[in-house]
Order: structure tokens, then sequence, then C-alpha cells
């Protein structure tokens, strides 16, 4: 009897030790399951900016972060990882973990145009992001010297197919927005201009105010004083929309090249392989961001109009984008390295 008894009391132990060792292996699933239930962010976000510290693009991304850590209730951080053009951060984003807690403020360069202007990139800007917004745009003004005999777009290029290379225009460096879209200009309107590469805008501006120079595509905010006082006369907006900020200004394409667009734009990515949940809430928060009137106010300020757009529409665009400034890097034989 004791026997027997001892069996069924052997045989129970052992049945609980098992269900323990169950239990024991269920509790990391149970809590793989909770933590993947939770809702996206649970932990701060890294805003990669690939710029040093103090630029224009601050501007726009650390204001845009504040906002969204509001939002989120997590806090969005803004981290600057210049250098190479902007090579070095877009590169740390792509070989970044795709879990919606490393993402990028990139610009026209970095998605559009150091494709065709380096001989070799460390990422591929289709293939190793996740595009998430297309954020803003802003775009130059194409200011001329007031000796040159011209009020509009359309005087002016007849004026440069009359004089081929005998026009020269300034940039702020070989390469530069600027440069590009001076050479876009050369390519759409049959006209010949030589460019003078400064090491930034501030002399490619002062060479333009003293007669050096006859053309600059210029920002608004460095150019538009001297527009107002008479020491340049603007002709034309670059982007294919007219600045709110500047309604009365024709762009360059209204007044003479249909089509005609080169500005700067900013782009939220994320790494590839980041899940579309996570792409859809940070769009979704950005373009709640977008609508705030303070946040739209900084940015038409600086002269960057608000976009806002669905990851496809943005996907589409830098493709657009990288045919048409390949094009005019291979045309105008560019190069930096």
């Amino acid at each position: 009897m004791t026997s027997k008894t001892h069996g069924r009391s052997g045989g129970l132990s052992t049945y609980c030790v098992f269900l323990a060792f169950l239990a024991a292996l269920a509790v990391p699933f149970c809590i793989s399951a909770r933590a993947f239930a939770q809702p996206y962010p649970v932990k701060p976000i890294r805003l990669v900016l690939p710029y040093p510290p103090g630029g224009g693009s601050d501007t726009i991304a650390r204001p845009l972060a504040q906002k969204m850590s509001e939002g989120f209730g997590q806090q969005v951080v803004v981290e600057n990882r210049g250098g190479a053009g902007g090579n070095i951060g877009m590169e740390y984003v792509a070989r970044a973990a795709p879990d919606g807690y490393t993402i990028v403020l990139a610009l026209t360069a970095q998605l559009a145009v150091n494709p065709g202007l380096y001989q070799k990139i460390p990422y591929d800007p289709i293939k190793d992001y996740a595009p998430v917004t297309l954020l803003c745009s802003g775009g130059y003004i194409l200011v001329v010297h007031p000796s040159l005999p011209v009020k509009t777009v359309k005087e002016f290029i007849a004026f440069a197919r009359s004089r081929p290379g005998q026009i020269a225009y300034s940039s702020s460096g070989n390469g530069s927005g600027g440069h590009l879209a001076a050479e876009l200009l050369n390519s759409m309107a049959g006209i010949k201009m030589l460019h003078v590469p400064y090491k930034g805008g501030g002399p490619a501006l002062m060479d333009l105010i003293a007669g050096q120079v006859q053309v600059l595509f210029a920002t608004q905010l460095s150019s538009w004083p001297h527009v107002q006082s008479g020491r340049i006369r603007a002709l034309a907006s670059s982007i294919a929309k007219r600045p709110a900020s500047l309604p009365d200004l024709p762009t360059v394409a209204e007044a003479g090249v249909p089509g005609f667009d080169a500005g700067v734009w900013y782009a939220v990515l994320a790494p590839a392989g980041t899940p579309r949940e996570i792409v859809m809430r940070l769009n979704s928060e950005i373009a709640r961001v977008l609508k705030q009137p303070d946040y739209r106010k900084l940015l038409v300020n600086n002269t960057i109009e608000p976009i806002g757009s669905p990851p496809e529409e943005l996907a589409r665009y830098i493709k657009s984008e990288l045919v048409k400034w390949a094009k005019v890097i291979k045309d105008a034989n560019v190069r930096v390295d």
C-alpha cells in the first residue's frame, strides 16, 4: 500500500515539475508578445540630420523634433552626423535597425544629387530606406546684376543666347544647389553660361553685387534685402510653385522655361524593412505637426513651403529627381571627387 502511494506521489511530483518547466518556457514568449503589442513608440527616437550642427537644416529639424516629442509622448532627439556631403549620416541610418527608432531628415543632395555627383556612395537612396514623407521644400531666386539689360526670364534667355559663354554665374561651390540649378537652366533654355564657383554663398553673392559676375541662383533669405535695395534684380523663383512669401514673383517655369523646377526639398525616411504600421505612424505624426500654424509660420518665414505626402508619393518623387539630376550632372560633367 505504501509503495503504491509513493508511486502516485512521485508521478504527481514529476507532472508538476513538467508543468513548471512549460510555464517557464512560456514566460519569454508572453513578455515578447506584450512588448510587440505595445504602441509605437515606447522609447526615444533619433532624428538624424546628415549635416554638422548650426546649419539651416537645424532650423527645420529641431522644432519638428520638439513637436513630434509632444505628440508621441516620447523624446525625439536630433542627432547631427555630418561629413562627406551627408553621406556619413545617410550610411548610419541605412545600417540602423529597422524599428522606427532611427530616422533621417535628408535633403535633395543626399537623395537625388550625390548618387550622380560622387563616383561611389555608401548607400542606395532607393533600396536602403523606407520613405515616410516629403516634409517641405524651398527654392532659389534667379537674380542678376542691374547692369544686364533684362527684366524678365525671356529677356535674359534671349540675351544669354546671343552671348554664349560670356555670361558668368556664381555659385557656392561645385555641385552645390545653385550650381546645378544654373546648369539645369543652361540645358532647358539652350543657353551656355560660364560657371564661377566660390567657397560659400556669401562670397558668391557679394561678387554678384560688385558686378564681378552677372547671374546667381541665390537663397531668398540672403538675396532679398539686396533686391529691395536695388543692388541686384530678381527675375524669378526656381521652384514649380510661387513661394507663399513672394506671391508676386513668377517662377522660371511660368516666365519662359516650362517644367523648370530646381530647389531644396526635405524628406523623412526610415531604414528599409521598417514595418508599414510604424512608417504610417511616423507619417501621421509629421502630418499633424505640419498642420500646426506656428510650425507652418516658421517654415514660411524661412522661405520654406510645407508639403507632407504619403510614403508612395515620396518614393516616386525621389526616383524622378534622381533621373533629372543625374542627367544635369552628366551633361555638365560635374564632379566633386
